[in-house]
C-alpha cells in the first residue's frame, strides 16, 4: 500500500481514539496533568542543580531545559500515537495478537495504532510549552526541534518494537522489557557528558538513548542540520531493527485461540 494510505490509516485511529479519551474528559485530563506536574518536578530539580553548579562538563541550564524537551516530547508523541507496543511483549507473551492479526493490510501499524495514552498527551504538551516557554528558540530553531522530536518518537517507537519482541525468542520477557524501556528512559534524561567510554557505545547500541540525550541537544545548540539528520538516520536504523526482530518473531508465534472483538 502507499504512503498516503497508511497516513490516511493513522489519521483515522489517532481521530477515533481521541474521541474515545473524550469520553472520559475528566479522567483524561486528571493523567495529564499529573504527567505534566511530574515532568515540571523533574525539570525544576534539574534546574535548580544547574543554578548551584552552572556547568557540567559542557552542560548548562538552557541544555538541560532542551534535553527535557526533547525526550518528553519525542517519547510523548510516540506514545500518543502508538501507546500499544508499550504492552507488546504482554501481548504476545498471552498469545494476543489475534486479534489484530485479522485487518487487512500489515500488522505492525494496526497493533501500534491501537491504542492512545493520555499521560504521553502530557509528556507532548510538556516538551513543546517547555521549550517554547523557557527556551524561547527563533523559528529556524523550533523547526529543527519539531524534525527532532519526530525522529526521537521513531527512534522509541522502533525500540518498543525491539524489546517487545523478546517475548517471541524468550516467552515470558514482560520484566526483561520493562527493565529495558526504564534504563532507556533513565539514559535519554541524563545528559550524555556524563558518560564516556564502553558507557557511551552501549548509548547508541544497545540502549540508544544516545540519540535522544546526545545528538539531538548538541544540534540544536549548534544548530546543525548534519547532527539533526544522524539523529534521523538512528532513528531509522533502530526502527528498521525493531521491524526485523518482529518479523522474524513472528513467524514462530503461536495463537492463543482467542474469540475477541474490537469495538
Amino acid at each position: 500500500m502507499s504512503l498516503m494510505s497508511y497516513l490516511r490509516l493513522a489519521a483515522a485511529y489517532i481521530k477515533l481514539n481521541w474521541r474515545m479519551q473524550m469520553e472520559y474528559k475528566s479522567a483524561f485530563a486528571s493523567q495529564f496533568l499529573a504527567m505534566v506536574l511530574n515532568n515540571s518536578t523533574w525539570l525544576a530539580f534539574w534546574l535548580i542543580f544547574f543554578d548551584r553548579f552552572p556547568v557540567v562538563r559542557g552542560f548548562g541550564q538552557a541544555d538541560v531545559v532542551t534535553l527535557w524537551a526533547i525526550a518528553s516530547a519525542g517519547f510523548g508523541l510516540s506514545a500518543a500515537c502508538c501507546f500499544n507496543l508499550h504492552n507488546l511483549a504482554a501481548l504476545i507473551a498471552r498469545g494476543q495478537l489475534d486479534t489484530w492479526m485479522l485487518y487487512p493490510r500489515a500488522l505492525v501499524p494496526h497493533l501500534a495504532l491501537g491504542k492512545l495514552s493520555p499521560t504521553a498527551m502530557g509528556d507532548l504538551a510538556f516538551g513543546y510549552a517547555a521549550y517554547l516557554l523557557l527556551v524561547k528558540p527563533d523559528l529556524e530553531h523550533f523547526l529543527m526541534y519539531v524534525f527532532l522530536t519526530v525522529a526521537v518518537a521513531v527512534l522509541f517507537t522502533g525500540f518498543n518494537l525491539m524489546r517487545g519482541s523478546l517475548a517471541f525468542f524468550l516467552g515470558q520477557a514482560e520484566v526483561l522489557s520493562e527493565q529495558w524501556f526504564f534504563s532507556m528512559i533513565t539514559f535519554s534524561t541524563y545528559p550524555s557528558s556524563l558518560f564516556d567510554g564502553w558507557v557511551k557505545l552501549v548509548l547508541f547500541t544497545l540502549i540508544p538513548a544516545g540519540f535522544v540525550a546526545g545528538l539531538p541537544p548538541e544540534a540544536l545548540k549548534q544548530l546543525n542540520w548534519n547532527t539533526a539528520l544522524l539523529t534521523g538516520l538512528g532513528a531509522l536504523a533502530v526502527l528498521g531493527f525493531g521491524s526485523l526482530c518482529f518479523a522474524l518473531g513472528l513467524r514462530s508465534y503461536q495463537s492463543g485461540n482467542l474469540m475477541e472483538m474490537r469495538n
